[in-house]
């Protein structure tokens, strides 16, 4: 099963992706802010970090930056309203496994979850 931590000052912005989530044999856990989440991400693994584009401390981008300082593996997943290219060049280097929209639904949670899943088989393949 994999354990995934979603970061989101509005639980109904990301309630569909975690509804889809969960259908899909994932065990969810819900913080508020970025900063609760990096003490989180401090005690325990997750297989993959989904943040909002902002919350009430910082933005999603800021909570990816914070996350790969503390644990540079961890894959993560970012809502953005920016365009496509923008977000690539806004996050480039930083490991981001998807750009997803605002409000986004189950079908992004099947998408993220097969993504996912090709990137922990190559890391299993290769080690």
């Amino acid at each position: 099963m994999l354990n995934i931590l979603l970061v989101s000052q509005d639980k109904t912005s990301l309630s569909a992706l975690k509804a889809g989530l969960e259908k899909n044999d994932a065990h969810t856990e819900w913080v508020e802010s970025g900063h609760y989440g990096l003490s989180m991400i401090a005690k325990r693994d997750f297989d993959l970090v989904i943040t909002d584009e902002n919350m009430a401390d910082m933005t999603g981008l800021e909570f990816i930056k914070a996350l790969i300082a503390q644990k540079p593996m961890v894959n993560c997943a970012v809502v953005s309203s920016l365009l496509p290219g923008d977000f690539h060049e806004a996050s480039e280097g930083l490991g981001v496994l998807m750009q997803l929209p605002a409000n986004p639904g189950h079908e992004y949670a099947e998408e993220l979850l097969e993504n996912l899943k090709k990137i922990m088989n190559l890391s299993v393949e290769t080690a």
